[in-house]
């Protein structure tokens, strides 16, 4: 028997919108080093952690670092983003994210985020939303990132919540993931074509339905 007890939320892509920044950062950095990225590869790039991303980059552009070099590019790259990220405000909030935390906190359900990004306190800060959030994972505690199911389940630990009692919230194929791999129920923010592993797919927060996840997912 399932109480829905938590609602467990990604950051970029579905409580704002920051990939575009990171993706900036990122091709800048990349230039620097003699490769130009696609922008579809910015897909690939989504829900990981920047050290990962940072190899998938190097992958693509067949260059070889030293351990010294890589984290002197991983460093010079979250430099770049921050001097984007730094003009965000509540502006940036995506469609239905308030609504949909007030409804949250309206019905007892604890909010928590599981985010990858080492900068979400500020950009919590910038969207003045942390106040919202019972728990927050931090990212420097996982040791293996998604698709593996860590992040999830820390989530659901730090608030002494079983994760089958809780829904997870994505917009990335290695966060649906992730989420289903420890029981939790799955939303997928984005195109049901991309996301069909998620046990339900909206456009975004303004698509919420508290009612329909909780028939849907078993909850009592």
């Amino acid at each position: 028997m399932r109480v829905l007890e938590a609602a467990i939320f990604d950051l970029d892509g579905v409580i704002t919108d920051t990939s575009s920044m990171h993706f900036k950062a990122w091709e800048e950095l990349a230039k620097e080093i003699g490769i130009k990225l696609p922008k579809e590869f910015n897909e690939k790039l989504k829900g990981i952690s920047r050290m990962k991303s940072l190899d998938l980059i190097l992958q693509f552009g067949k260059c070889k670092c030293s351990d010294l070099e890589i984290s002197m590019l991983a460093d010079k790259k979250n430099n770049y983003y921050l001097n984007y990220v730094k003009a965000i405000t509540d502006a940036n909030l995506l469609p239905g994210v308030l609504e949909c935390f007030n409804l949250l906190k309206e019905k007892d359900i604890k909010i928590v985020l599981a985010s990858a990004s080492s900068n979400a306190n500020l950009v919590m800060k910038l969207l003045n939303i942390e106040n919202y959030f019972d728990f927050i994972v931090n990212p420097k505690e996982i040791k293996e990132g998604k698709p593996d199911s860590e992040i999830f389940i820390r989530a659901a630990e730090g608030i002494g919540i079983k994760p089958c009692n809780c829904i997870g919230i994505e917009d990335s194929v290695a966060g649906i993931i992730a989420i289903n791999s420890c029981g939790m129920f799955s939303i997928g923010i984005g195109k049901k074509e991309v996301l069909y592993m998620a046990n339900i797919c909206i456009k975004d927060l303004k698509e919420f339905n508290l009612e329909e996840i909780q028939a849907m997912g078993g909850f009592i």
